[in-house]
């Protein structure tokens, strides 16, 4: 029988604060768990603990939350098998679902309605060799592909990788982010200008609005 229960981190209803959806009510579903340890990662807090809650109980919360954005985030949500039919079950009840994952697991079971938003890690992340390359063709128009940039290094590597991969043709978006306190902003909108290419600069809209606090 598939298992129908989840370890959670929290859940909560905000803004969506990055990629397209970004300042839409979105209700979030922050699964424990992480095999990364990304150098600017902001969510060590959900590498362990949480809560074991099975679907229902999740579904009744988003159901309490009322918005149709649902963004399943992590840690790494693909670290637990049971996301992936979650997945499904969310799309079945006609949310508008997103995941955001790390690029390091397989995201060939992902249901495809639902809205992908993954990492390529860069090599400041401290985690570079744990892309895992395969997954790019598996990404559908509608995904997105997002670059964490800590450095005018790993904006270069970016960019190669973007030209390489004719990444810009091959998503809805290419994010691009500064990693918090260690790029500053400004500079690396200039260097987006100036690639020539197709990028989307982001700031985190929550921590803007909320600071760099857990649950917003």
């Amino acid at each position: 029988m598939t298992e129908r229960s989840l370890r959670i981190t929290e859940m909560f209803l905000s803004l969506q604060g990055e990629a397209l959806a970004a300042g839409l009510p979105t209700s979030f579903v922050r699964l424990t768990g992480c095999p990364l340890r990304c150098h600017y990662c902001d969510s060590e807090y959900a590498f362990h603990g949480g809560e074991r809650l099975d679907f229902e109980q999740i579904f009744a919360r988003l159901d309490e939350f009322g918005a149709r954005q649902v963004c399943v985030t992590g840690g790494e949500p693909l670290a637990q098998p049971a996301c992936l039919t979650l997945l499904s079950e969310l799309s079945k009840r006609a949310y508008q679902v997103s995941l955001e994952t790390s690029g390091a697991m397989d995201i060939a079971g992902v249901d495809e309605r639902v809205s992908v938003v993954m990492d390529l890690k860069t090599p400041d992340s401290g985690e570079l060799e744990r892309n895992r390359w395969q997954n790019i063709e598996l990404l559908k128009p509608s995904d997105q592909l997002k670059f964490v940039i800590c450095s005018e290094r790993d904006f270069a590597w970016a960019e190669l990788k973007i030209r390489e991969l004719n990444l810009c043709e091959r998503v809805a978006a290419v994010l691009i982010s500064p990693s918090f306190n260690q790029v500053d902003p400004s500079q690396l909108a200039q260097w987006v200008i100036d690639s020539g290419l197709n990028l989307r600069f982001q700031l985190q809209l929550h921590k803007l609005l909320w600071g760099d606090k857990p649950g917003v």
